[in-house]
Formats: structure tokens, sequence, C-alpha cells
């Protein structure tokens, strides 16, 4: 087992690595609202949604602070510098999940749900489905890096095929955007823009599983 593994066993009571868990369980939590969020503007709640934007932002905001402490507390840790250097890459793919989660509800919060199709509409909950998916698998990975490497990889695929899966939801939303007639053109524009975040978030995931990859496969 890798030095970076054996501490990750070692350690797990450390203030390290208990703010690296409660930045992923943040960041979990930043993905499902979103669901939540684009699920209740779908259906016209325009009070929860906004309350669930609310709760998203307030995630991301509280992921940030939350790396920004585990970065000062492996910086005068005891890992060696390249691994060390490993666990941070780690940390800010998480982040990014957040946030993009965060940049997706700012457009969603603007994007006037009640011109947008409903087969449009179908497209933007599949996505955000797919996401918590994701994320649900990448948090298993991670949780899994030390004590069981092999589930832990056998998880990070499950990421990648996860997130092909959203790349071809992506694909045909692109589709039905092009085929819509008499969508507004403001309306287009955010929902284009919408399905992007969206599906950037799916990539952090999988970009965050990658490093996890890293980590287990390289040392």
């Amino acid at each position: 087992m890798s030095e970076l593994l054996k501490w990750f066993e070692k350690r797990r009571e450390t203030k390290a690595m208990t703010m690296m868990q409660q930045h992923l369980a943040t960041t979990m939590s930043a993905v499902e609202d979103l669901e939540k969020a684009m699920k209740a503007s779908v259906s016209g709640n325009e009070e929860k949604t906004k309350a669930l934007i609310d709760r998203v932002i307030s995630a991301e905001k509280e992921a940030d602070r939350l790396r920004r402490i585990v970065m000062i507390e492996l910086a005068g840790g005891e890992l060696p510098p390249t691994d060390r250097e490993d666990l941070m890459h780690l940390m800010k793919r998480v982040d990014m999940v957040a946030d993009w989660c965060r940049e997706s509800t700012r457009i969603l919060n603007a994007t006037p749900m009640q011109d947008v199709p409903e087969t449009l509409k179908k497209a933007a909950v599949q996505m955000v489905e797919g996401v918590r998916e994701c994320a649900t698998a990448l948090r298993k990975s991670i949780n899994s890096m030390a004590e069981k490497p092999e589930e832990a990889l056998k998880a990070a695929d499950e990421v990648e095929r996860l997130e092909e899966k959203v790349d071809d939801i992506f694909e045909n939303s692109r589709r039905l955007l092009a085929k819509e007639e008499g969508l507004k053109v403001g309306v287009a524009i955010l929902m284009n823009e919408l399905f992007e975040a969206i599906e950037m978030a799916a990539d952090a995931c999988e970009d965050a599983c990658d490093q996890a990859r890293v980590i287990v496969v390289r040392r």
C-alpha cells in the first residue's frame, strides 16, 4: 500500500480527514439540491425553487471554506510533497462539482421556465439526475480508496459510464433545442447555457474520479 493510502487509513480522525469528508458530503448536498431545484422549477413551484437554490449557494460557499481549511492543514502536514499535491488536486476537482452546481442554479434562477417546452424541461431533469448519479459513484470511489481500492476503481469506472450517459442527454437536448420553433431567443440561450453548466458538473465528477484513480493506481 502506498504511503498516501496508508495515511488515509491512519489519519481518519485528523482535522484534515474530517474536513475532507465534510467537504465531500457538502458537495453531494449541492448536487442533490440542484436536482430538487430543477424539479421544483419545471413543476412551477417558484418558492421551493428559490429555497433550494439558496441551499445550493450555501453548500458551495461551505465547500469553498472547507477546501481552504484542508489546503492549510495539508500544507503543514507530514505527507511527502507529491502525495500532498495528489490530495490537493483531488480536493480541487471535487470542489469544481459544487462550483458547477452553483453556476447551474444561477442560470436556472434567470430562466423563465414557464416559457420552456416540456421536451427541454424533461431533458434538464434527466441531466441533473445523471449528475446526482455521477456524484454518488464519485463519493463511493473516494470513500473506498484506502480500505477497498478495487471498489474505488470500479466506482470510478461507474462515474465514467454515467458521465457518458449525461453527455448523450446533453447532445440530444441540443438537437431538441434546435428543433423548437417559436422559442424566444433569450430563453433558448439560457437553456443552452443551463445544459452546458449541468454537463460541466458531470465532467467535474469524472475529473475528480480520474484523480482518485491516479491515487489508487499510480501509488
